[in-house]
C-alpha cells in the first residue's frame, strides 16, 4: 500500500518534520490496523483555533473550536470495492492550538496528542462514527486505544 499525504497549514505557525512524520505514522498504523489494502491519499491541514472554529460552525453547526475535524470522501460504510486502483480517503483538519492545550492538560507530548487525533480522524475517514451510538463510540475508542498503543 502506498500513502500520499497532502499537508497544508493555516497562517501563523510552522509545522515541524517530527509532527508531519507522526501524522504519517498514525495514518499508516490505522490503515494497517484496519487491513486497508489499497493505495490511499489523505489531505491534512494544521490549523489554529480560529480557523477550525470557522469550519466547525460552517459544517457541523457548532459555534466553537474543536481539536480535529474529519471530512470523509465517503458517507456511511466504506466502499472498499471502489478503491482497487487507490482512493482519496478525505481531509483531516487538526487544531495545533487545541492539541497543545490538551497535551498539557493530559501531561503528554504534542506529538502523542496529534498522533491520537490523527488516528481518531482516520477512523472517521474509514466510516467509523462514535456519534451514532454508544456502541459505535465504544468500538471507535477501543480501536483508537489499540492503535495508539502500537505506536
Amino acid at each position: 500500500m502506498k500513502l500520499r499525504i497532502y499537508f497544508s497549514k493555516s497562517d501563523g505557525f510552522a509545522v515541524s518534520y517530527e509532527l508531519k512524520s507522526a501524522v504519517r505514522s498514525a495514518i499508516l498504523a490505522t490503515l494497517k490496523y484496519e487491513e486497508f489494502p489499497f493505495d490511499a491519499e489523505v489531505s491534512v491541514t494544521f490549523a489554529d483555533n480560529e480557523y477550525i472554529h470557522g469550519l466547525n460552525k460552517e459544517y457541523r453547526g457548532v459555534d466553537k473550536p474543536t481539536d480535529v475535524l474529519s471530512f470523509p470522501m465517503y458517507d456511511g460504510e466504506f466502499p472498499y470495492a471502489e478503491c482497487e486502483a487507490g482512493c482519496s480517503l478525505g481531509d483531516i483538519v487538526i487544531s495545533l492550538e487545541r492539541a497543545r492545550e490538551q497535551a498539557d492538560e493530559l501531561s503528554h507530548s504534542l506529538v502523542r496528542e496529534v498522533s491520537f487525533l490523527t488516528i481518531h480522524s482516520t477512523l472517521h475517514l474509514l466510516g467509523y462514527d462514535h456519534e451514532r451510538s454508544p456502541e459505535d463510540d465504544e468500538e471507535q475508542c477501543r480501536r483508537q486505544r489499540e492503535i495508539i498503543e502500537s505506536l
